[in-house]
């Protein structure tokens, strides 16, 4: 067996091994382009582009799973430009112009919390529990003795991509300079106590109790009570009640804090 391995190997014997190592090797290179084009997944050149223009934070407020849905979802015509808010208006006209579609720039916005109860508002129970709002929320609709009191879980707090909300006394409150309007947020409250409001706002209701006045005062020191005192005194009549709740129209309002000011229970406040 020895002397076999030792004997040289014939240049024929040699020729005929590489002849088949070349034939395996250009067979499997065969193969594998052909399994490549099979399993190609075509590109979509338009989504591709218009991921481009996208703000890339990948915050999920546009109600998809990242930039790249949403972009696909956009070049699919499912979805619209508007609800992305961290992208600037540059881009979303970039993004109209690539989709062939009129665009309307939009202004600038923040969220909000409406409701300022935190400590200074009953609570119904200690609760006990998985962290957060939502899990919190599931258990009689949360501690608070209002029904849309802030239940301070943090749940915006840890979800804001931009570290832009923060619980304080507790309450959330946003930081306008940070807030990218991604709207995510809004979405995840399970109050619905969270909007989006002009950057250019001065003032908002810090409130968003709809009860009547002697239930108000009952569970919160600060809530509103409906009054409709700054609606009737409101210089650029900026403010309607609907359903015993004060509603600001930011197209009107001039930032005058007539209502800030005559407001007796300070659920008016300045931004």
């Amino acid at each position: 067996m020895i002397y076999n391995l030792l004997n040289p190997v014939s240049t024929e014997t040699l020729l005929v091994v590489i002849a088949i190592v070349a034939v395996l090797a250009i067979a499997f290179a065969a193969f594998i382009v052909l399994v490549s084009k099979l399993c190609t997944v075509p590109v979509d050149e338009k989504a591709e582009k218009i991921k481009e223009q996208l703000a890339g934070a990948n915050c999920g407020g546009c109600g998809y799973a990242g930039c790249a849905d949403f972009a696909k979802a956009l070049s699919e015509g499912k979805a619209d430009i508007s609800v992305c808010g961290p992208t600037p208006n540059e881009n979303k006209a970039e993004i109209a112009r690539i989709l062939g579609v009129p665009f309307s720039a939009q202004e600038e916005r923040f969220a909000v919390v409406h409701c300022a109860g935190g400590k200074v508002s009953l609570d119904k129970f200690e609760y006990v529990g998985n962290e957060g709002c939502i899990a919190q929320a599931s258990f009689m609709g949360g501690k608070k003795v209002c029904p849309s009191g802030c239940l301070g879980g943090g749940t915006c707090e840890k979800l804001c991509p931009y570290h832009a909300i923060n619980v304080r006394e507790g309450v959330a409150d946003t930081d306008k300079a940070m807030c990218e309007a991604c709207g995510l947020c809004v979405k995840k409250c399970p109050k619905h106590i969270i909007d989006l409001i002009p950057k250019t706002a001065t003032i908002h209701v810090a409130c968003s109790s709809i009860c009547k006045g002697k239930e108000v005062m009952d569970a919160c020191k600060v809530g509103c009570i409906g009054c409709g005192i700054c609606a009737r005194l409101c210089p650029q009549k900026a403010i309607t009640m609907v359903d015993n709740h004060p509603v600001i129209d930011y197209s009107k309002c001039n930032g005058c804090l007539t209502c800030l000011n005559k407001c007796p229970r300070k659920c008016i406040r300045e931004l």
